[in-house]
């Protein structure tokens, strides 16, 4: 059974940073029926955002346009997590993040029809 775990959120003032983890498990990266994982967001708003990925297979990346130059997302394929290093945050940037199997192009994520979603990370951006 797929698991995901998701780690590292906390409160920080605008321009801080963090370094957010996904660790997967009943699975490897090598195991894995996806392609691709990706780091959600859910804000104040209605909607779920997506915000970066990353294939298991190759180097695609993308990032939102949101979150472009101040993100980076990685990848440890011996431990089985996803990494999204956040940097230079801003209060728009608070929410609830989710890691989740992803379909990643270098122009987009798109949601997959994995349902599993974990508790997420709680990242809040205030002075």
């Amino acid at each position: 059974h797929l698991r995901l775990v998701e780690s590292g959120g906390g409160k920080v003032q605008p321009g801080g940073s963090l370094t957010l983890s996904c660790t997967v498990s009943g699975s490897t990266f090598d195991t894995l029926d996806y392609y691709a994982l990706g780091w959600f967001r859910h804000g104040p708003g209605p909607e779920r955002e997506g915000v970066s990925c990353i294939s298991i297979r190759d180097s695609t990346r993308y990032y939102a346009p949101s979150v472009k130059g101040r993100v980076t997302i990685s990848r440890d394929d011996a431990k089985n997590t996803v990494y999204l290093q956040m940097n230079s945050l801003q209060p728009a940037d608070t929410g609830v993040y989710y890691c989740a199997p992803a379909y990643c192009w270098d122009y987009a994520l798109g949601y997959t029809d994995f349902d599993s979603w974990g508790q997420g990370t709680q990242v809040t951006v205030s002075s």
